[in-house]
């Protein structure tokens, strides 16, 4: 049985990434602020002996003793993370600064969530991990941006300066049960627009990509990612790379809720990347990872979930 920190564990991600390593027989803690995690994602777990639940801001030190740290700490919505641009630069850089340390301490191998964010508006497509990006330093998604990218030079420095055992992945737009439901997410926007019957809004012309991963895809790939060879340092990008316009999205959720919402077009938001789409070459070769549930699938399941929401 391993102990497993996992940060932001009451998350989207972090509460689906909790209930598997329990699932998997390991002993399990939990933090999280509650800035936009949730205890009713963890609830399940409350009665489990081998998972604990701490509330805990990770800008400030942490004192445990664990194997393996899942760093999922931060805001991952636009809405959220520039609700407190401040803020979100420092739990990705000083929560870094603080995991690592800790797994340094207690020599434990620690894995970083990073973004797709870090490759921007790409000028490359697809995205592959060596492409360096093209972000803006000073815009107001940068907080997240760049706090994502600059989490990652630390973990690469310790890295190489100290031999800590790390691993990097960059996540993909992720959809699934858990979702917050006022993210500004698309997916759970235009779930609860379309069960609503509210017109369902698409910024631009609807013509930008996104490609969409189901969370139980993703934490395959990085529990498998936590499990790799010490050498696979990542970055690894995790995703799904079937690629689907905005509008395309828009029409297959109203199709499947029934819905009477009409498309609207708003402005498109500052710094909003037209395209997004994963090579995931790597992780097919260094972890056998691919995404396997198709994204209708996954879209009955996420639908059904914001159904008991609603009610």
């Amino acid at each position: 049985m391993k102990k497993i920190l996992v940060t932001g564990g009451a998350g989207f991600i972090g509460s689906h990434l909790c209930k598997k390593l329990v699932e998997q027989g390991n002993d399990v803690i939990c933090i999280d602020n509650y800035f936009t995690g949730t205890k009713e994602n963890i609830a399940e777990l409350f009665n489990n002996p081998y998972f604990e639940a701490i509330r805990h801001d990770i800008c400030l030190p942490l004192y445990v003793e664990v194997d393996e740290i899942y760093n999922l700490a931060c805001p991952a919505s636009p809405i959220h993370y520039q609700h407190d641009p401040v803020q979100t630069t420092k739990t990705t850089v000083h929560g870094a600064i603080n995991m690592l340390g800790l797994a340094k301490r207690v020599n434990a191998r620690i894995l970083q969530a990073s973004t797709s964010e870090v490759y921007g508006d790409p000028t490359e497509h697809p995205q592959k991990e060596d492409y360096w990006g093209n972000v803006n330093p000073i815009g107001p998604r940068s907080c997240y941006d760049e706090g994502k990218r600059c989490a990652e030079t630390l973990f690469f420095d310790y890295q190489r300066q100290h031999d800590l055992d790390i691993k990097v992945i960059r996540i993909f737009n992720t959809y699934g049960p858990n979702m917050h439901p006022n993210d500004g997410r698309v997916v759970s926007n235009f779930i609860v627009q379309a069960l609503t019957n509210q017109d369902i809004t698409v910024y631009g012309n609807g013509e930008q990509t996104r490609s969409f991963c189901y969370v139980d895809d993703l934490i395959d790939g990085m529990i498998k990612m936590m499990s790799s060879a010490k050498d696979i340092h990542g970055p690894t990008n995790l995703g799904n790379p079937i690629e689907y316009k905005i509008i395309e999205l828009a029409e297959m959720i109203i199709e499947l809720t029934n819905s009477k919402s009409k498309i609207i077009n708003k402005d498109l938001p500052t710094d909003d990347p037209v395209r997004r789409k994963p090579d995931i070459s790597k992780a097919k070769k260094d972890i056998n990872w691919e995404p396997n549930i198709d994204v209708t699938d996954g879209l009955k399941k996420t639908i059904d979930y914001f159904k008991k929401q609603i009610k």
